[in-house]
């Protein structure tokens, strides 16, 4: 396996597999969370091999920031890559989604004195807003850059039209967008583009809600008040079909001693198409288990047989 993959042409190098730190302080994003837990979470990231730590301020309202920046204070901070989201302007008590140069300079430094350091290995424009043009938006970060502030400019969930229109410069190093073996929309032009262009591409979801770990069979079932008792991934067919595909996937992870979800992220990570991958985690033993993927190397026979598995998936 790879043992570091480049951002753009940023210079800033991680690891393949980083760790998503939404369910790291993100108490508006999941219940019952634990800060000693998600400090332990960050620790074993960094402490198995992950070099890339993927956060965002609205994580928590920057409470995930704040954590990640407890964790860190122990390591050495050029050993690893960071990287942050910002674009949520909750000023005016509503939440705003605001791209405005000043806004943006101001969510960097915000985000650096949260996490306690003097640079971001990597700063995305979480969302776009529909005011601000896209290229002004990126040259504020492009002055960040130049300061020394942030080393990569990344976006996310901007569409392929939006990612043009941000890179007339040629700034862009990295895009973060939906993407997994079930959902691969973006694989018809954004990723292809991204490629051609020499720009990243992080793909986030890539275990599809938990559905591509496995551990989902034709028994389960969801209480009504659980988001995936609506979701068309859990409703026949679709869920037997997802469950055949996954039953060449299991086949293949037994003949590597692997699990699911680790030859599912070694799959991602041979890509050509993908940089990186940033499954999430809320407890410890979840980041080790995925870090062991770093380890794993599917042949190209593999690899293609599992493409071939997934491939009436969109």
């Amino acid at each position: 396996m790879q043992v570091e993959v480049e951002f753009g042409h940023s210079g800033v190098v991680a690891t393949p597999l980083g760790l998503g730190a939404n369910a790291v302080g993100g108490y508006n994003l999941f219940p019952q969370l634990n800060d000693e837990q998600g400090l332990s979470v960050i620790r074993a990231a960094l402490d198995h091999g992950i070099r890339l730590i993927d956060t965002a301020y609205v994580y928590g309202l920057g409470h995930s920031e704040t954590l990640i920046g407890e964790a860190i204070q122990d390591y050495d901070r050029y050993s690893f890559a960071l990287a942050s989201k910002g674009a949520h302007d909750y000023s005016t008590g509503d939440r705003v989604i605001n791209n405005h140069p000043d806004f943006l300079t101001q969510q960097v430094e915000n985000s650096l004195q949260r996490l306690g350091t003097d640079y971001l290995d990597i700063f995305y424009i979480h969302y776009p807003d529909q005011d601000t043009p896209k290229a002004e938006a990126v040259g504020a970060l492009q002055r960040l850059k130049e300061a020394g502030k942030i080393r990569a400019i990344g976006l996310s969930n901007f569409s392929l039209a939006q990612v043009k229109e941000a890179n007339a410069d040629g700034y862009v190093d990295v895009v973060e967008d939906e993407f997994s073996l079930l959902h691969q929309q973006n694989a018809r032009d954004l990723m292809p583009y991204l490629k051609e262009q020499g720009i990243s591409f992080v793909p986030y979801f890539p275990l599809a809600s938990g559905l591509l770990t496995g551990k989902y069979d034709q028994a389960t079932s969801f209480p009504a008040d659980d988001i995936r008792s609506t979701m068309a991934d859990f409703r026949e067919p679709r869920f037997g079909e997802i469950r055949g595909a996954l039953a060449v996937v299991r086949t293949i992870a037994a003949s590597h001693g692997a699990t699911v979800s680790q030859v599912v992220l070694a799959w991602y990570m041979q890509n050509p198409l993908i940089t990186a991958v940033i499954p999430g985690a809320k407890q410890p033993d979840q980041v080790v288990q995925n870090a062991a993927a770093l380890q794993l190397e599917l042949t190209s026979s593999e690899y293609q047989t599992i493409e071939e598995a997934f491939a009436g998936f969109k």
